[in-house]
């Protein structure tokens, strides 16, 4: 009977890992983000900072680890097949649902996940034994689930994202009202107050608290224990003069050295806090094996009041994990791609926005400017001046090649994420708490951004959507993990023959969630975009203009061949995809007109003139774009309408005029790569052709409409394609003849 076991260690083993990688590909943003987005500190500092604080707080997470073994379910209640049916369970769905996530690119909460994860598995596993004991009835769930501690748990994590929230607005409204945006013209002396605080919160709760959790912690306790405010009051004094001395003969930043010492300590607190997310269940399930292989008794048989009892961590497997979460922060790129979401929610300035508006973030920015305004009534306008002044940003003189390097926040901003997200999260830490990091520093960020005024009217309901989008995938979370982790559970307990195909199942979905990540990342690479730091001249203007027309017209080419294909063939699927891609096109010319004023802003005082050429290019490529658009959409609507297939001549004069569309795209897609336009009129003669060819197809229609067409769907399909190929043709040809007379007009400013 071991053997199914053991087998069933290892593989949890092997999940550790791989949910270790996956965790932290997810939670590097709740200590990254503050200095990655102030560029405090060089990115390779920051990541050897935050290593660091990593490996430190593995070592003093043991304490968390009892939330694994008996902080959602009794353990007494259940058998040793039970507890390892539920923590194969946990493991499995973890894994994918934090996979999922992290593709997204989207913050979740490891900590949530795990809860809503044990307490799903450990409810079916409870009701499946309720069910096979006559003698029990539902209303005995209780006793199975450590209901009083769950709730505490859950709770927990719900305040935390209004606590968070709120008290990060309030630390950085008053952090501003003191520091302002000038706060390089600040007395040092409250440079060296404000870290003398900083480092002592950053000390005693994350240094001192989380010692607690260490086998050592027993020979210093007395040290400790009762000497609460003397402890802090002689940190805070030894830190202010410290942080006096560096400012007033070493000329130290003392904001930036926060910002280290804050990113150490966070590091150090989520290690602290949610290793116990990736490693407690395999350590739990380890414990349970150990207790049940010397006791001789069957494995449904075998209580597992043990769990019950503490039982200190291994610290080298701490260590190890440690080890596997340090590499995994160098090296994921999808860490990467969750941290931009987080800093571009934040952000101080003004740029594209990842989410869209909904009606709930309209109503919320509504009701806070219906509530600014009211406030601005009743607070005597001297007051409300004061503090405007204290908000006013320095304008800060750059070259215009170097606007893109500006961070995303200052460095008080910086300072207050981290302290405040610290001081939460180590105040959970020492109570045992498994408070999420990701809901604390989110919101943490959310909070002080509103209160720096970030979030201005030209961002506003971008930001609230995001954060909406957000919290919203945090609910998302919690349902969907107690409910996959209940399927995993009841298949895992119906046949121990699912383990194995859930385990395939695993592997094959984060592969090719991996594939699917890397494919975007590499499209994302390709994509040709204006960079508006390269276009501040002419010369610019035109070289990056014409490669981007050229990329967008072999996609269009392609688009209308296959829309044409698919519509001969009735070809829903592929219909169905081929507007996916249309609509990606759409999207990026959208975020190019999006970028218009920034590009104009970033044009040097002789290209001015680029702008009118830069402007009426990205007119005809929308114009492009609709037209593509419009013929995609209504071949598939007609197809997924189940309407008639198009007459046999129908399709032959499509692909007779998609052939010579094919043909004269090819040909101006050329002239911009190769920048000749030369050959300008034998494409003119060649549009005129095929415009003769779009109309010769109308009046064919028409006759036929007059002779035997039946089906008016079919005519008004037809009849739309044509017209925005007629469209889409003067719209491609306007925009090779605007290029040619802007870059005929360069050459004879040259001369």
């Amino acid at each position: 009977m071991g053997d199914p076991y053991i087998l069933m260690l290892v593989a949890l083993a092997v999940l550790a890992i791989v949910d270790l990688v996956i965790g932290v590909s997810n939670d590097a943003v709740n200590f990254l983000n503050s200095a990655i987005g102030s560029k405090a500190i060089s990115v390779r500092n920051i990541m050897i900072i935050a290593s660091l604080g990593v490996f430190f707080g593995a070592v003093t997470s043991s304490g968390m680890m009892e939330v694994a073994r008996k902080g959602i379910f009794n353990p007494d209640m259940f058998m040793f097949q039970d507890i390892m049916f539920i923590f194969m369970a946990v493991m499995i769905t973890d894994i994918l649902l934090l996979d999922i996530f992290n593709t997204l690119g989207m913050p979740t909460s490891t900590t949530v996940s795990i809860v809503f994860e044990l307490l799903g598995a450990a409810v079916c596993i409870s009701l499946i034994k309720i069910s096979a004991n006559d003698s029990q009835s539902i209303s005995d769930i209780w006793n199975y689930i450590n209901h009083e501690k769950a709730f505490e748990i859950i709770n927990g994590i719900l305040l935390s994202v209004v606590v968070a929230f709120s008290v990060g607005a309030i630390v950085q409204f008053v952090s501003r009202l003191i520091y302002t945006f000038n706060f390089n013209k600040r007395a040092t002396y409250i440079s060296a107050l404000f870290g003398g605080f900083a480092i002592t919160a950053i000390t005693y709760f994350i240094i001192i608290k989380g010692m607690k959790g260490t086998p050592w912690y027993d020979d210093i306790a007395h040290l400790i224990e009762g000497n609460t405010l003397a402890i802090i009051l002689g940190s805070f004094v030894i830190w202010a003069i410290i942080s006096q001395v560096l400012i007033q003969f070493f000329k130290v930043n003392i904001l930036k050295l926060i910002i280290g010492v804050g990113t150490f300590s966070l590091a150090m607190a989520f290690s602290g806090n949610d290793l116990v997310n990736f490693v407690g269940v395999p350590i739990a399930a380890w414990n349970s094996y150990q207790s049940w292989s010397i006791s001789g008794v069957d494995a449904n048989a075998f209580s597992m009041g043990i769990l019950a009892k503490k039982v200190p961590s291994n610290i080298w497997l701490l260590l190890i994990a440690g080890a596997i979460m340090v590499v995994t922060l160098w090296t994921s790129s999808k860490a990467q791609n969750v941290i931009k979401t987080g800093i571009d929610l934040s952000r101080q300035g003004e740029g594209h926005e990842k989410f869209q508006p909904n009606p709930l973030s309209r109503i919320v920015v509504r009701f806070a400017m219906g509530l600014n305004f009211g406030l601005g009534k009743i607070f005597p306008k001297k007051a409300l001046n004061y503090v405007d002044s204290k908000f006013q940003k320095p304008v800060i003189e750059l070259p215009k090649d170097k606007t893109y390097e500006l961070p995303a926040f200052d460095l008080v901003r910086a300072s207050v994420n981290l302290i405040v997200a610290g001081i939460l999260i180590s105040v959970a830490t020492s109570m045992k708490l498994p408070l999420s990091t990701t809901y604390v520093t989110f919101m943490v960020a959310m909070g002080t951004s509103l209160a720096d005024r970030a979030w201005g009217r030209e961002s506003a309901v971008y930001r609230v959507a995001g954060v909406i989008n957000v919290v919203g995938g945090w609910f998302l979370t919690a349902i969907t993990a107690f409910l996959a982790s209940a399927l995993v559970a009841y298949l895992i307990s119906w046949d121990m023959v699912m383990i194995p195909i859930l385990l395939a199942l695993v592997a094959f979905l984060i592969g090719r969630n991996s594939l699917i990540h890397r494919r975007k990342s590499k499209e994302v690479k390709k994509q040709v975009y204006i960079e508006r730091a390269e276009l501040i001249t002419i010369n610019g203007v035109i070289e990056e203009s014409a490669d981007h027309i050229s990329e967008v017209i072999n996609r269009v080419n392609k688009l209308y061949t296959n829309v044409v294909n698919d519509l001969a063939n009735h070809d829903l699927n592929k219909l169905r995809k081929t507007d996916k891609h249309v609509a990606k096109l759409n999207d990026e010319i959208d975020g190019l007109k999006d970028g218009v004023f920034y590009f104009i802003k970033s044009l040097d005082e002789t290209s001015v003139e680029a702008s009118r050429f830069y402007i009426m290019v990205l007119g005809y490529l929308q114009d492009i774009a609709q037209s593509i658009s419009y013929i995609s959409r209504a071949s598939y609507k007609h197809v997924n309408n189940n309407h008639k297939n198009l007459k046999k001549g129908q399709i032959k004069d499509l692909k007779t005029i998609d052939v010579a569309l094919s043909a004269l795209l090819t040909k101006e897609a050329a002239i911009f790569e190769n920048r000749e336009l030369d050959n300008l009129n034998s494409l003119l003669i060649e549009k005129n052709e095929l415009l003769q060819s779009v109309r010769s197809s109308i009046e064919k229609q028409v006759a036929r409409i007059r002779t035997d067409e039946t089906s008016p769907k079919n005519t008004t399909l037809y009849f739309s394609v044509l017209l925005e190929t007629k469209d889409l043709i003067k719209a491609l040809m306007s925009l090779l003849e605007t290029y040619e007379e802007f870059h005929l007009s360069t050459k004879q400013v040259k001369l």
